[in-house]
Formats: structure tokens, C-alpha cells, sequence
């Protein structure tokens, strides 16, 4: 399926091309091609999340794009988050069709083109028409489409607790090292806490909270955090 792709550069103007030729690195740097709009009486919920991996706050629309924000912030192989990246269209059915996703995350491996949208919302005629003919567009060339729906409740509210930790310059790089070099493998997280006696009790928590955000050690999240959870480090 043939399709075209306008963004807005880095300079702010808007570019346009074929999607067979749009380059990942020009995307990677493209402007939100649509602002969140406040107005009276709204429904959905907007705003900026600072993420860590892009070192810079990019915008939401709605409290389901911020769980998904939240996710790939958390997700090691995102190494770019782009909100609102381009206008994708074609012609179907004798009509131009027009869709703007929702992010682009740009991985070690392909790209990753997300529209985020309620269950409840998915089976809705002109969702699903929109959705299919943006996969057939988007895997033409080989990239990943997803349509991101409400995650796992506990998986979610652990993520949004650890991504309060993200901030990698509040945290001690002392503490951060001895914890790294530290035989933490199996222990308990109430444990590993007084691993460092030298150090103060909150400032190691802290900094575990920060190392499980950045993953250097990982534990379940399929139930809220606590100090039974056992720590792994990563491989």
C-alpha cells in the first residue's frame, strides 16, 4: 500500500515524502505534529512527562498515552520516544485517509509505531479501519505497529512508582557503585537495604528504587512493591 508521511523537522517546517523512504533519524527529531488542546469541560487529561530517555518532556493526551509513555521510559531497548510524529496518507476505497499515531519509539531494532486507544474503543468500525490500514502501511517496510490498550494494574502502578525515581543525578554515585558491586542477587528488598551500614537507610532504598528503574537489578511487578519482593540482577 502506497502512503506519504509529513512531519515537522527539526527547524520546525513541515516535510513530506513517501513512507518507503522516510528515513528513522528524520523522525527521530520531528516536532509533535499536533499540540494537546485544553478547552472547557474536556474529557481527557493532557500534559508533559519528563523522560528519562529522551532527557526532555514529551506530551500525552490522555492518562492511557501517559501509561504508555511511562512504559517505554521504563523499556532498556527505547532509545527515542517521539509523540505525534507525522501525518501518514493514502488513498482507500477512492478516499484519502489521514491518521496520526500516537509515538514512535525508535528501539535497537526496528521502530515501533503506537496509537493508543481504549478497549472499549476498539471495536468501534471506523477505529478498526483506521488501525488495519495504518498496520498494512506501517509493516510494509518491515517496522512494528502496536495498539496499546490499559496495561496490568499492579504492572502499571509499579512503573509509575519506580519512574519516580528516574532522576539519575539525585542519587549518590557512591551509593549507586557499592550497590552495583554489591552480592545483591536473591536478596530480599528489605534486606538489601541495609546492605550499605554506612550508609543512610533512605538514600540506599532510593537508590535501589533508581537501580530496579534503570534495571540493573529487577524484581516481579506483578504485585505492588514491597520488602519481600527478591532482587535479580540483570543479565
Amino acid at each position: 500500500m502506497e502512503a506519504t508521511v509529513s512531519f515537522r523537522g527539526h527547524s520546525g517546517g513541515v516535510e513530506e515524502c513517501s513512507w518507503a523512504s522516510v528515513a528513522p533519524a528524520s523522525l527521530h527529531t520531528a516536532h509533535p505534529w499536533r499540540t494537546f488542546r485544553w478547552y472547557r469541560d474536556q474529557k481527557h487529561y493532557s500534559g508533559t512527562y519528563w523522560s528519562a530517555t529522551m532527557r526532555n518532556h514529551v506530551i500525552y493526551e490522555s492518562r492511557l498515552e501517559l501509561s504508555r509513555l511511562l512504559f517505554a521510559d521504563f523499556d532498556p531497548s527505547v532509545r527515542g520516544i517521539v509523540a505525534q510524529p507525522f501525518l501518514l496518507q493514502t488513498v482507500l476505497e477512492g478516499k484519502v485517509r489521514r491518521h496520526i499515531p500516537d509515538y514512535l519509539l525508535l528501539t535497537g531494532q526496528v521502530p515501533v509505531v503506537v496509537d493508543v486507544k481504549p478497549w472499549h474503543r476498539l471495536s468501534r468500525s471506523e477505529v478498526a479501519f483506521t488501525f488495519d490500514w495504518t498496520r498494512q502501511v506501517v509493516e510494509s517496510r518491515g517496522w512494528k505497529y502496536e495498539v496499546w490498550s490499559e496495561p496490568p494494574a499492579a504492572e502499571l502502578e509499579n512503573i509509575r512508582f519506580l519512574a519516580g525515581y528516574r532522576r539519575d543525578w539525585l542519587f549518590s554515585p557512591e551509593i549507586l557503585g557499592e550497590l552495583r558491586d554489591a552480592d545483591l542477587n536473591g536478596v530480599l528488598l528489605g534486606q538489601a537495604v541495609g546492605c550499605l551500614p554506612d550508609r543512610p537507610g533512605p538514600q540506599v532504598r532510593a537508590a535501589i528504587h533508581h537501580l530496579l528503574w534503570t534495571q540493573v537489578f529487577l524484581t516481579d511487578l506483578d504485585r505492588p512493591i514491597g520488602s519481600s519482593h527478591v532482587l535479580r540482577r540483570a543479565a
